[in-house]
């Protein structure tokens, strides 16, 4: 009995066997991966031209935020137009309310213009650099933080300016508390353009060669 319960023990040889079988074939699938992330996405990404992402995150910039701005433009605009039937006096002072909606259409425009500033002619033979491609991808996040952050202040100043004129057209003395919140709403596109501006400060191109 002895001698058949050696006989059924595995071999220590073979152990060994299968644990370098299995190493070498998760070192095949991790190099086979790392190879198809190699040609397929990381390829991709470093094989578009940074002019490319940077004009996208120009046009994300100031597309979206004037998308933002005439959203809000439009719920405001909408509410204040139907109070204003019943309470005609409201119509003056809520117009604030819409010039906070076309404050962040401004903002749109004006890191657009500091952006396309950034924007440096490079030699053929250095726009896929990594200071390039750095560049590109530090003007494409601008844009988007920009844009982004605004759609989503222009809809907020929306919003609450028009809950603002419906109130205002109930009880008068609402206007100011609701201003307020008004206020720290359109802050918030302020927040995305200061960061915007920082990040862009990143985008160094290389230098000319004589």
């Amino acid at each position: 009995m002895a001698i058949l319960k050696g006989a059924n023990r595995p071999s220590p040889l073979l152990d060994l066997d299968l644990d370098l079988d299995l190493d070498r074939t998760l070192q095949e699938i991790s190099s086979e991966g790392i190879a198809t992330m190699t040609s397929s996405w990381f390829r991709a990404l470093t094989h578009i031209s940074p002019y490319t992402f940077a004009s996208i995150g120009i046009a994300i910039s100031i597309g979206v935020s004037v998308l933002g701005a005439a959203w809000g433009i439009y719920i405001t605009g909408s509410s204040l137009i139907g109070a204003a039937i019943k309470a005609p006096r409201i119509t003056s002072k809520n117009l604030i309310s819409v010039i906070f909606c076309e404050a962040v259409a401004i903002y749109g425009v004006i890191v657009a213009i500091i952006l396309q500033t950034k924007l440096e002619s490079v030699p053929t033979s250095k726009i896929y650099d990594p200071e390039s491609l750095r560049a590109g991808y530090a003007i494409f996040a601008s844009g988007i933080i920009v844009g982004f952050a605004n759609l989503m202040c222009g809809l907020c100043v929306g919003i609450i300016g028009s809950s603002c004129a419906l109130s205002d057209a109930q009880n008068s003395t609402l206007f100011v508390k609701i201003l307020v919140i008004e206020i720290f709403g359109s802050a918030l596109g302020l927040f995305g353009v200061i960061v915007g501006i920082i990040m862009s400060a990143q985008a160094t191109w290389p230098a000319k060669t004589a």
